[in-house]
């Protein structure tokens, strides 16, 4: 009789669980409404101020073309970002390229689109830069000099720079980390440091305006382009890509991605995406788009965790 009683009150609990449980799932906010918005992160690539109003425009935009909610965040690192995915601190994000391998080789982030620079360029490079009063004309040059990098998950600014410097041999002197391109900029220009690596964009095909790494202070340093020099270039790679979590419904998704494709042919979406990021605008990607950047990876020996750490 006891074990009888003792089944019958488990069986009424799992009715109850049953019955309660999906109200208990339809109660959950839902993804994109304003008790649980989307939330989006853009890499602090140059100042988090114009990142910041960039931001706040493409959450606006965003919502009027989509109905849904979104917030936005500027971190203070790449590696933010990347842990942000296993955290669960974000849904979508405007992220560099080694950073998305990391995110995806943690956490499953996917690749959806990519940025187009001017030209359609689809592909980009990292650069070394020294002042001109330096002696610095060649690789081999670097040796022993002072160095500053953008920060240990930065791609051009990095990742490919210290492959190009460890295929000729060179070991470097002192080694700072400025946090942002602009920043290496102003360091190689001020001689706070003999050289230092940035992304490099070729000149306007039409114009033939300087758009890499130096243009990004050259209002407060006019004269940049003749005082910092570029040595060296690295191979190219493709461009930062715009990344979703792991699990992100494919719906929402697919909203998104057209709402995106459609800012970017906006006069008001050329002009954010310019100001943010120096890009014209966004093309479709995938992670296979990325393989290229694994081999550079392996070939220069980078462990990602080891890399991961090293922040």
């Amino acid at each position: 009789m006891r074990y009888v009683l003792l089944y019958s009150s488990l069986t009424l609990v799992a009715i109850a669980w049953l019955t309660i449980r999906p109200l208990l799932q339809s109660a959950a906010p839902e993804l994109g409404s304003p008790q649980r918005p989307i939330q989006l992160m853009l890499t602090p690539s140059v100042e988090n101020q114009k990142v910041t109003t960039s931001a706040d425009s493409l959450v606006a935009y965003l919502h009027r073309a989509t109905g849904l909610w979104f917030t936005a965040a500027v971190p203070t690192s790449y590696i933010v970002v990347v842990e942000s995915f296993g955290s669960g601190g974000v849904d979508v994000a405007i992220t560099n390229t080694f950073s998305y391998i990391l995110a995806h080789e943690k956490y499953g982030a996917e690749a959806a689109l990519m940025v187009v620079r001017r030209g359609g360029e689809t592909h980009y490079r990292g650069q070394i830069i020294a002042h001109v009063a330096s002696g610095i004309r060649t690789i081999e040059d670097l040796a022993g000099k002072r160095f500053a990098f953008v920060d240990a998950a930065s791609t051009s600014g990095y990742i490919l720079p210290q492959a190009l410097l460890k295929r000729h041999g060179i070991r470097l002197g002192q080694v700072l980390f400025a946090g942002k391109h602009d920043n290496v900029v102003t360091m190689v220009y001020q001689r706070q440091v003999d050289a230092g690596a940035t992304y490099y964009s070729p000149p306007d095909p039409s114009t033939g305006e300087v758009l890499d790494a130096r243009a990004r202070v050259r209002t407060q340093f006019p004269d940049v382009f003749e005082k910092v020099r570029i040595v060296a270039l690295t191979d190219p790679i493709p461009n930062d890509p715009i990344v979703f979590r792991r699990g992100f419904p494919a719906s929402l998704r697919e909203r998104i991605v057209r709402a995106l494709l459609d800012f970017q042919r906006t006069p008001t979406g050329r002009r954010i995406l310019y100001d943010a990021y120096s890009v014209e605008g966004l093309a479709p990607a995938s992670d296979r788009d990325y393989d290229t950047l694994r081999t550079i990876i392996r070939n220069f020996g980078g462990d990602l965790e080891a890399l991961l750490r090293r922040r």
